[in-house]
């Protein structure tokens, strides 16, 4: 894709409209923020932008506000930036019109602007051309660096972007295409990918699209369940798609033809119910009781699987093994998490927000490659779609 990069940009004096995202997790009693990783990851954009003398106008959706609703505002956001930059951070009441235009008028060489929530305003979601105006009246230069909207056509990743001549993803952006395009379209080999979750019918893209690139594919998850009914096999009560077996079959047969290891669990750790700590036991692939669900791989196939790691030089992982929230049916989740960890040849790139957390509570994060930011926008990345925010910077 022929996308500038940002330090190719001249910002210096400029306004520099900068879509961010700062969607944080909160406390839903307090209001207080829980998570500011999507504001920390956002820094060496904003850092390198006010070291180039750049007017950094920040916008951002929060939540899914009907409204005003001033528990979704994002000035609890700017109080938390300002802590992370070491430095003051003005905010403004509204994203477009007279407040949003006058706050920035006030910006001088350096400065950081927050407008407030951008979907305070219908027109955000919907592309609306007067919001997509209005908006772009706030910069000169335009900078992307919300990956995890880039999937969706909404006014200030798409619409926006268009009205800009100098345009360029931030760090952050630019970091997932350069991954993520190489996952899709320019792997080492070995290439193992790694695809858990609920449901076939979430990934069958993905499954279809990385199984034409990877050598090996390597199920777990619930969705596991629906490839075992493909096969004529016992699911018990797990969680099953009965209308996507043929799927299921149609993904099998595409692997024997492509002559692609597509491996499934050879164990699975099953109880009666899905609870903390209820009892347990592991049994075959093909042997889950009638009375009982699979809720996690077993250590035969956590053997398996994490030898076919070894061996890798890039891993790509989506989607958890198993309920990884919940003991003991988080050990086979956990113990892929180490394994890719622990292969220090490897690239390794884990996407989706499940995934992301699992990584995290088994603190390996700081060993993987890459940790992608969008859990829908890596996924429908890596289907191969066209995502509207990253052609609009084109």
């Amino acid at each position: 894709m022929a996308i500038r990069r940002l330090e190719d940009l001249d910002v210096a004096g400029k306004r520099v409209l900068c879509r961010v995202d700062f969607n944080v997790s909160t406390d839903k009693k307090t209001g207080e923020i829980k998570d500011d990783t999507r504001v920390v990851a956002a820094i060496p954009t904003i850092k390198h932008l006010t070291g180039k003398g750049a007017r950094v106008v920040l916008c951002s959706h929060f939540g899914r506000p009907e409204g005003r609703d001033p528990k979704l505002s994002l000035k609890p956001v700017a109080e938390r930036l300002a802590k992370h930059l070491g430095t003051a951070v003005a905010f403004a009441e509204d994203c477009v019109g007279p407040v949003a235009e006058k706050a920035v008028a006030a910006l001088k060489n350096g400065d950081v602007l927050l407008l407030e929530n951008l979907r305070y305003h219908a027109g955000e979601e919907e592309d609306a051309p007067e919001f997509v105006a209005q908006l772009a009246r706030l910069g000169d230069v335009y900078v992307d660096d919300a990956f995890g909207c880039v999937h969706r056509a909404h006014a200030s990743v798409h619409g926006v972007a268009a009205r800009f001549k100098d345009r360029a993803p931030g760090f952050l952006l630019r970091k997932e295409i350069d991954y993520l395009g190489k996952a899709l379209s320019n792997p080492d080999h070995p290439y193992i990918v790694v695809l858990g979750g609920a449901k076939v019918s979430d990934k069958i893209k993905v499954i279809s699209r990385m199984m034409e690139v990877a050598d090996t594919m390597l199920i777990g998850g619930a969705m596991a369940y629906t490839f075992l009914l493909a096969q004529g096999k016992p699911a018990g009560t797990s969680l099953v798609e009965p209308d996507h077996v043929k799927t299921a079959k149609d993904i099998l047969a595409k692997a024997a033809q492509l002559k692609k290891q597509f491996l499934l669990p050879l164990d699975h750790v099953v109880a009666e119910k899905m609870e903390a700590n209820a009892p347990h036991q592991v049994v075959a692939w093909d042997q889950i009781p009638a009375t009982m669900k699979g809720l996690d791989i077993g250590p035969k196939t956590v053997e398996a699987y994490s030898k076919e790691i070894a061996k890798a030089k890039m891993v790509v992982w989506n989607g958890p093994l198993g309920v990884f929230e919940m003991e003991p049916f988080n050990a086979g989740t956990f113990a892929i998490a180490k394994a890719i960890a622990a292969n220090p040849s490897a690239t390794s790139i884990v996407g989706g927000g499940e995934s992301v957390s699992a990584v995290k509570k088994a603190k390996v994060a700081d060993k993987i490659t890459h940790v992608s930011t969008g859990g829908g926008a890596s996924l429908e990345f890596l289907e191969g779609k066209v995502l509207p925010g990253i052609k609009a910077l084109e």
